[in-house]
């Protein structure tokens, strides 16, 4: 006999973009939600977050319609007030080093799955952007028209917004948490600040600390999360509109005429310190910017205002967990690599399953008994 929405109980622990999207599709089913994390909202992952919207490249056909359908979500959000300067859909570039070949086989393949899919040069790439600097092209580069970008602080801010106004209760600042079980049944969260909260359902969407806050409960979800770094530069006249993801630099605009700037070729430059803190030399950000500012037909120097470093999720094999687990029911896991391509679309297949215990489809292939 399934529970009626409006008396399910549900604590989603994560205040991050998966967490709050989900909490808010729970709410409007009828679902009495409490949103509990473990500092302020979006002070994981989601705040540190590249969020380049996309399917690009290779990867499996149901991985790749679930991220579609992300996208899609956003194209009706960004529908409903295309004036909103944190989500933009004005294409993305890429080009690999020294790979010709390469490029064109991506090419290849995203056209042979009707992703939109167009080969550049420097001669042409003034037609993408003009702000793109020709000279830092590569021979081949793919254009890839219908991706966009969403700054996810912005993004929380907007959905707790709507949160506040159907009396969601949001509890910051609560510490680290575990989840409560009765028999093998999830019950609640137990949080280090805050104490107790019971519920039907938990939602654990901690970012990379997913695995960890499930491991107890035994259940085993290989954890691939590497230490990474997203840049703020400065504001300055740099007109930028594409996304780019390039062999020196990843970089995004931003709102505020600024610009966001991430890559992974500085990783093994980021120290932890005792107190679990990371810290990098400002000489590599420097470096990273140097390599971001020759991406872009400015002669300003491009300066970091401000970096974040910290673990990026990434689940052991690469594709999301999603979903109730079966050793433990009444508890779901949200734990992605693409927490910003996918945030509206798996908050609204998750609170749909929570709510009404009828499992989705497009989830099936995301589930963590994958893992055995």
């Amino acid at each position: 006999m399934s529970v009626k929405p409006e008396s399910k109980t549900v604590v989603v622990l994560g205040g991050g973009a998966l967490g709050v999207s989900t909490a808010l599709h729970l709410a409007k089913l009828g679902a009495a939600v409490t949103l509990v994390t473990e500092a302020e909202l979006c002070s994981g992952a989601s705040g540190r977050s590249l969020s380049w919207l996309n399917s690009a490249g290779e990867r499996s056909l149901e991985y790749h319609v679930l991220r579609m359908a992300g996208v899609d979500r956003y194209r009706t959000l960004f529908a409903q007030d295309p004036t909103r300067d944190w989500l933009r859909f004005d294409g993305g570039l890429f080009w690999p080093a020294n790979d010709v070949a390469g490029t064109r086989a991506r090419h290849a393949y995203e056209k042979a799955h009707g992703y939109d899919s167009l080969l550049v040069d420097p001669q042409s790439v003034a037609k993408v952007d003009e702000h793109v600097n020709p000279q830092a092209v590569a021979e081949t580069a793919i254009y890839n028209p219908g991706e966009g970008w969403v700054s996810l602080p912005h993004l929380i801010e907007f959905l707790a917004q709507q949160l506040h106004a159907l009396d969601v209760k949001i509890v910051e600042h609560a510490g680290k948490a575990s989840v409560l079980t009765e028999g093998q049944r999830a019950c609640g969260i137990r949080s280090e600040k805050a104490g107790e909260f019971r519920a039907d359902a938990v939602l654990v969407a901690c970012g990379p600390w997913t695995p960890d806050v499930v491991a107890p409960l035994g259940v085993n979800i290989p954890n691939g999360s590497p230490v990474s770094m997203l840049v703020t530069s400065k504001p300055s006249a740099h007109g930028l509109k594409v996304v780019m993801n390039t062999p020196r630099a990843a970089v995004r605009p931003n709102p505020g005429s600024t610009l966001a700037v991430d890559h992974d070729w500085y990783e093994e430059d980021i120290v932890k310190q005792p107190d679990g803190s990371y810290t990098i030399a400002e000489s590599v950000v420097q470096t990273l910017m140097q390599e971001a500012g020759k991406l872009i037909a400015s002669d300003e120097p491009l300066t970091a205002q401000g970096w974040k470093i910290g673990l990026k999720p990434i689940p052991g094999d690469g594709n999301p967990v999603l979903g109730e687990l079966e050793k433990v029911p009444g508890c779901f896991v949200a734990f992605t690599h693409s927490g910003a391509t996918l945030a509206l679309i798996v908050g609204e297949l998750l609170a749909g399953e929570i709510v009404s215990g009828e499992k989705h489809p497009m989830l099936s292939g995301f589930r963590a008994e994958r893992f055995g």
